[in-house]
């Protein structure tokens, strides 16, 4: 399984979030941790920003059907 790390436009780009709603969201534990790519780089995992998607729309859905 290969591991593809998104940077912040990537992530941005997909999530349709700012990057201050990023970085709190991850405060607040509603978001995926980035990993560090060195001393001034980090980067996120592929399959958990798109899991957080996922899960999600999935919320939606069900506050739609109630």
């Amino acid at each position: 399984m290969s591991k593809i790390i998104l940077r912040l436009p990537s992530v941005k780009y997909k999530t349709g979030l700012s990057r201050s709603s990023i970085y709190l969201r991850i405060a607040k534990g509603e978001f995926p941790e980035s990993i560090s790519l060195g001393d001034r780089a980090v980067g996120w995992l592929e399959s958990d920003v798109e899991q957080w998607l996922d899960d999600r729309i999935a919320a939606a859905k069900r506050a739609n059907d109630e």
